[in-house]
């Protein structure tokens, strides 16, 4: 009995993880697959929502209006490091690499200095918990994972309902032609990051009652969103929702058996095996 309540934990964790993941890693996707900017930064943009979210927190009383103001301040953040920094270089693969790699140096350290080096905890709004089948579950973690599939569904709809959306995929497509037909490029780069951005750091905000707020959150959370975004396929939406949902229920469920140190690692042990053998990912590169 003891098995199956584990199993059916683990099954609950790999699903709410899973889309939160897919949540993540869509930002960078976005970046990745649009502007083919390998953003290494994107994890402390995920980092920041979180530390950003907290101050707001500790200053308001609110969670709400964390959630509603830190994605915005960080995603003008995005929109400024896309315009001033990563414009010039942007043709240029390796030095946006080293640019977006300082960022995340730099962000850390704006990070360790304001926050501390210390963890810290956010009350989740929700704390209620969820009774079925004999087992008890975090009602905030089923509602991040609803709000997570919305907001994919969101991004979904503005990618193929609106102008703007035609113009991200055109410009994804060809950028030469797309500039030809009078898509204003340059605005589409700049709106593409700052999304990104803000996706990242919804998440941040979304996660923090979740997991422990700290300077070093990003990295962790880095590694995987690239995995999932190479194995799902770049430009992708769909990719990364199952790239996601299918490495975080390897990780729950081989947590049951084994170690969580060795559950992750034989993990990502598999999730790089599949890239060797289907390098294009699970979708084909550029679908929606």
């Amino acid at each position: 009995m003891a098995l199956e309540s584990d199993l059916a934990i683990a099954l609950l964790n790999g699903l709410t993880w899973g889309i939160t993941i897919a949540l993540i890693a869509l930002g960078l996707n976005l970046i990745f697959g649009l502007l083919e900017i390998v953003n290494m930064a994107h994890g402390t943009l995920y980092m920041l929502g979180a530390v950003i979210g907290w101050f707001l927190i500790d200053a308001t009383g609110s969670f709400y209006v964390a959630l509603l103001l830190a994605p915005l301040l960080v995603g003008v953040l995005g929109l400024g490091i896309e315009r001033v920094v990563l414009r010039p270089i942007e043709d240029d693969i390796s030095i946006t690499l080293i640019a977006t790699f300082g960022f995340l140096l730099i962000f850390q350290q704006v990070a360790l200095l304001t926050f501390g080096p210390g963890t810290r905890t956010i009350e989740a709004p929700v704390t209620a918990t969820l009774q079925f089948a004999g087992l008890s579950y975090s009602a905030y973690r089923i509602i991040v994972a609803i709000a997570a599939i919305v907001l994919m569904g969101l991004l979904y709809l503005f990618l193929m309902r609106t102008r703007t959306g035609m113009w991200m995929r055109g410009v994804r497509q060809d950028r030469e032609t797309a500039g030809a037909l009078g898509v204003p490029t340059s605005k589409v780069y700049m709106l593409t990051f700052a999304l990104g951005a803000m996706f990242a750091a919804l998440a941040g905000v979304l996660l923090a009652p979740i997991v422990s707020v700290n300077h070093l959150m990003g990295l962790d959370i880095l590694a995987v969103a690239f995995i999932v975004v190479i194995v799902g396929g770049l430009g992708s939406l769909q990719g990364v929702l199952v790239a996601s949902l299918v490495y975080a229920l390897l990780e729950n469920f081989g947590a049951v058996f084994i170690a969580p140190v060795e559950a992750r690692i034989l993990t990502l042990v598999i999730m790089i095996a599949f890239v060797l053998v289907r390098p294009d990912g699970v979708f084909e590169e550029g679908a929606i």
